[in-house]
């Protein structure tokens, strides 16, 4: 080992102390303290030169003269980047994972508990992307029949949506004529992206018997109203409240932040710029001026049958004064789960 990787190292063995201590106190970290707290094996002047190189690097900086110091974006960045490791969950925040989101009926009582629990979690503010009818595919389509003239049809995607809806045929139908259907329906849809779906079944009523196309067109039209609502894209968050713990991280006062939060597009966005795995986006890296004194720690969840990509975005929010190795240990747990629950679906 070289004596500039020796320095490097150390310096950020300084800069991990000085983050650690920064966001367990919130008070600005002097080499004094530094000294008693942590077991760096070098005397208080090397870590004073340390903190100066740190600070002329742009990795910390005094906030008041005579004070200690503190990170800055930059500094953060690089202690995220260099984590060997996220924090692992407790037993009970493991537990509470399963026992939480296991009793979960359908996609909006998964999205309602898991936005829930990562608020309850991480005590910051917890935003849970709905699964995008633009990247799901059809899993099933099943008709019920109710009447003699009356089918349920059940959309099923493969990110767990269930759309239900009523066809009126006019005339009775028999079950074996209704299972034909069912049959060919989903040999043609199954598997398909929802926007493939139109023209695939552009001349499906067209391919049976005269007295059947009828309804069957009825059919395919109710089917196709289904996979077309509700296309604009879902954000729920929970625990906004958290931010008042926190009021003191923010510059004057929180409400850039809460009306950051209130504007959809706004997480949209920074969803959309995500990377399918664990994402951290840190103060400035933030492009909306509301968030600029925030961090983002977020994760792609529930991928498709096809496995080709996730299908949306969950994460927490809060100041850039945060726990990152829980967050990220958090985040990371909680959307592997939901994966796996919208996967049994």
């Amino acid at each position: 080992m070289t004596t500039e990787s020796r320095l490097d190292e150390r310096k950020l063995d300084v800069l991990r102390a000085i983050v650690q201590d920064y966001v367990a106190t919130r008070e600005p970290v002097g080499s004094k303290a530094l000294v008693e707290r942590h077991n760096i094996g070098v005397s208080p002047a090397t870590i004073r030169n340390e903190m100066a190189a740190l600070e002329d690097e742009g990795y910390i900086h005094q906030p008041h003269t005579s004070a200690g110091r503190v990170p800055t974006d930059k500094g953060y960045r690089l202690f995220v980047d260099r984590l060997s490791q996220v924090k692992p969950l407790s037993a009970p925040e493991k537990r509470a994972i399963h026992s939480f989101l296991d009793g979960a009926v359908d996609l909006d009582d998964v999205v309602a508990r898991t936005v829930r629990l990562l608020a309850q979690i991480t005590q910051q503010v917890a935003v849970v992307q709905y699964p995008s009818l633009s990247r799901s595919a059809v899993r099933h389509v099943e008709l019920v029949p109710l009447a003699p003239s009356r089918i349920m049809l059940v959309l099923i995607t493969d990110t767990g949506r269930v759309e239900q809806r009523i066809v009126d045929t006019g005339a009775a139908i028999s079950e074996q004529t209704v299972a034909d259907v069912r049959a060919r329906l989903n040999a043609e849809v199954g598997g398909r992206r929802l926007g493939d779906v139109p023209t695939q079944l552009a001349d499906f009523a067209e391919r049976f018997s005269p007295e059947d196309r009828g309804w069957i067109a009825a059919l395919t039209a109710t089917l196709l109203d289904a996979v077309v609502e509700q296309r604009e894209e879902r954000i729920v968050m929970a625990g906004t409240a958290n931010l008042a713990r926190f009021r003191h991280d923010f510059p004057d006062t929180v409400y850039p932040v809460l009306e950051a939060l209130e504007e959809q597009v706004v997480l949209l966005r920074l969803f959309g710029e995500a990377q399918s795995g664990l994402t951290v986006r840190i103060g400035h890296e933030n492009a909306h001026e509301g968030l600029v004194s925030t961090s983002v720690v977020s994760s792609g969840y529930g991928r498709g049958e096809r496995g080709e990509d996730v299908v949306a975005h969950l994460g927490v929010l809060g100041p850039t004064r945060m726990d990152y190795p829980g967050m990220m240990g958090a985040v990371t747990a909680v959307a592997a789960y939901v994966g796996r629950i919208l996967a049994e679906t």
